[in-house]
């Protein structure tokens, strides 16, 4: 059998592939949580709130009344809240010197506050302030260097109400968000929206009195895994104020929310807390005495916890294989299993920097596809017992010229037989497209299996799979003259046939351009 599927453990066995893996203790029976103050890099003698980071906590974004033009400043009065941005550095474990976001989202005279950010960092929602005392929310997009207009997002999310807070779940297909509209439990309620197609959005729907009370709910915030919703709230039993409260998905349902207790909540209102993807450290806003202003901005690390989130960080850099360039790339993210689960997102235009969260319990199939390229195709199954992993890969496009081969790998066999899998159907029919668009390209289909078994059945085995492609692709209208099958057995091995990683890299399809 044909076994494209790669176990994350096997991922190490990549060239220049980095993981870091995070240890948590199964037998803690505690949260053992300490408070650090994120410094005068990020606090001033002024209210700051509000932070959002995105899922590899390199990059922060926050609100603050801090003055900053040259009249503000003289004055040494709060201003309107504005966005401000820093980013990590890694090697000396500190924060740089934060900077307003810009104008495209700081629009003068309003209050412009950040409320969530995408988890790779590219995607800014913001709340803004209206003129009849109300406010919505709106989304502003990074391409390259540049922030966009902040666009207000359409009805239904936004209302003649107030929308104060959002946050996007791991695939951006459904929006969590906080709105005091008609027809919720009591004042401020935690509502959410599924997408359509599009900006289009479905008819909120309220969460319901498992989370909303009849008092304010506020700062709504969904963790990366997709199970474990952080929000603040006035009601369920609370010390004073707004607490912070956490509750798990269970089965598709949402359990009782539990008070997250001390330190992180206080007699004061303890607002807007987010959690990176590793679930080892958040952040939150908090009017603590001893700070630098008003309201500051803390860390909150996390040094026990019983196990790590059920989730992979994917990360890395699009490129051109033959210049080292950055490319910018659309990556597709497909449940193998379930080809109605799919989502995408777009590598930077100008790092070609990308990241993707990937909950556990899914054999996920990924493309990779810039124009005038070859696409490039991963496969990642994420067992749902596998707990948090960070993976560093960088992928190197090639041109679409003769020559060019890339490897399939989302094509899935039968064991022992040329009978293609359902989960290969995502793959078949990107290439199809590719085939399409591009009309004139001959391609020799090959397959390829490990080292073991004997010469003759590996060959024909080989041959029989590779004509298996070709009959799928023929099925799509594409001409047999332009498919050209080849079974080649284990006469072309790519790694050791003395591991199971390296067989597993041995046994798998390919594509070459033979002409254009």
């Amino acid at each position: 059998m044909k076994k494209t599927t790669l176990l994350l453990l096997l991922l190490l066995s990549f060239t220049g592939l980095k993981v870091h893996a995070v240890q948590f203790s199964e037998q803690a029976d505690s949260l053992k949580t300490t408070l650090v103050n994120a410094g005068d890099a990020i606090n001033s003698p002024y209210s700051d709130f509000a932070p959002v980071v995105s899922a590899d906590g390199m990059v922060m974004m926050f609100t603050s009344r801090r003055p900053v033009t040259e009249k503000e400043i003289k004055s040494g009065k709060p201003t309107t809240e504005r966005v401000f941005i820093s980013t990590f550095n890694k090697e000396n474990e500190t924060w740089s010197k934060a900077l307003p976001i810009g104008p495209e989202v700081n629009k003068p005279g309003r209050n412009n506050s950040a409320i969530a950010v995408s988890h790779d960092g590219q995607r800014l929602l913001i709340f803004r302030d209206d003129i009849n005392g109300n406010g919505d929310i709106y989304e502003s997009v990074l391409s390259g260097n540049r922030w966009s207009e902040a666009v207000k997002l359409p009805e239904p999310v936004n209302s003649d109400y107030h929308e104060s807070s959002a946050c996007y779940s791991y695939d951006r297909k459904t929006l969590y968000f906080v709105s005091n509209r008609k027809g919720g439990q009591g004042g401020r309620d935690i509502w959410y929206t599924t997408k359509k197609t599009g900006n289009d959005w479905n008819n909120p729907v309220n969460m319901g009195t498992t989370i909303n009370t009849r008092e304010d709910e506020e700062g709504v915030f969904l963790h990366p895994d997709g199970t474990s919703l952080y929000f603040s709230s006035k009601g369920h039993n609370t010390t004073g104020g707004y607490d912070l409260m956490i509750s798990q998905l269970v089965n598709g349902m949402w359990t009782a929310p539990v008070n997250s207790g001390k330190p992180l909540n206080t007699p004061g209102q303890d607002v807007f807390f987010v959690l990176q993807a590793n679930g080892i450290r958040g952040y939150y806003a908090s009017s603590a005495a001893g700070g630098f202003g008003n309201e500051d901005i803390y860390i909150v690390n996390f040094e026990k916890i019983k196990r790590g989130p059920k989730l992979a960080v994917l990360k890395g850099k699009i490129f051109d294989e033959k210049t080292g360039e950055p490319v910018a790339a659309e990556i597709e993210i497909a449940n193998n299993q379930n080809l109605n689960e799919k989502f995408s997102l777009n590598s930077n235009s100008s790092t070609g920097n990308f990241l993707l969260t990937l909950p556990s319990g899914k054999n996920y199939g990924i493309t990779v596809n810039g124009i005038g390229y070859l696409f490039h195709s991963e496969n990642f199954f994420m067992p749902d017992s596998a707990d948090y992993i960070e993976i560093e890969k960088n992928i190197g496009l090639k041109k679409l010229e003769v020559g060019s081969t890339i490897v399939l790998n989302n094509i899935f066999y039968d064991f022992d037989k040329s009978t293609l899998r359902n989960e290969s159907v995502n793959e078949l029919d990107k290439l199809a497209d590719l085939l399409t668009q591009n009309n004139t390209i001959t391609i020799e289909l090959s397959s390829h299996t490990d080292g073991k078994g004997a010469e003759d059945y590996n060959v024909r085995l080989s041959q029989a799979r590779a004509q298996s492609v070709v009959d799928y692709l023929k099925g799509k209208g594409i001409p047999e003259s332009r498919l050209i099958p080849k079974g080649y057995g284990k006469s072309k091995p790519v790694a050791t046939n003395e591991t199971e990683e390296g067989r597993q890299l041995n046994r798998r399809t390919e594509f070459k351009i033979i002409s254009k």
